[in-house]
């Protein structure tokens, strides 16, 4: 469902992207080409600052949001999320948040107020808050991530860590395809 905000903004969706039907778009989004959007995902940008304005939420090209997954901004902050990024089942990235090109974030994992560098992996049931990942990073599983200390002792991402975030983004892309092409038969 793609739905106006209060102050009336709707959200804007490339023609070549997919959105689940059961899927929530609202207010101030902006998606862009070959984006999928799983079920029952939740994009909303409603939001204002104190000044009445808001900053966009704003899905990369190629990158996947997928089933569940919840998309908020606090009080008019913005959110960006990367090309060919993939949000996993049911996380959840509220704003004032910024997470690079070619992340994965995995199940059930919380980023809230945080900056993810490029070609990060956060594995799944992860909590990242209120700090900056630097590119290249891997978070193990079921990790909160307050503070640089919390990142020291964090390792860099391997090339076969790298991959499997990249064949997930590869999968979501051809789902885009593949929805799109049977989109009336629903």
């Amino acid at each position: 469902m793609i739905r106006r905000n209060p102050n009336g903004d709707i959200p804007v969706v490339h023609e070549s992207a997919f959105v689940d039907p059961t899927a929530i778009l609202c207010g101030k989004v902006i998606v862009k080409e070959n984006v999928f959007i799983g079920p029952y995902a939740v994009i909303r940008a409603d939001e204002v600052n104190d000044d009445g304005d808001m900053e966009p939420i704003v899905i990369g090209a190629g990158s996947n949001i997928q089933d569940g997954v919840v998309i908020h901004c606090k009080a008019g902050g913005g959110v960006s999320i990367g090309k060919d990024t993939s949000i996993a089942h049911r996380s959840i990235v509220h704003g004032p948040c910024t997470v690079g090109d070619h992340v994965f974030v995995g199940f059930n994992s919380v980023l809230f107020n945080c900056v993810v560098g490029s070609r990060s992996v956060i594995r799944h049931n992860s909590v990242v808050e209120g700090c900056e990942v630097p590119a290249g990073f891997y978070i193990p599983s079921a990790t909160d991530i307050h503070s640089d200390a919390d990142l020291a002792r964090i390792e860099r991402v391997t090339p076969d860590m790298a991959g499997f975030s990249e064949s997930v983004t590869q999968a979501n892309m051809e789902l885009v395809k593949g929805y799109k092409r049977i989109r009336n038969e629903f």
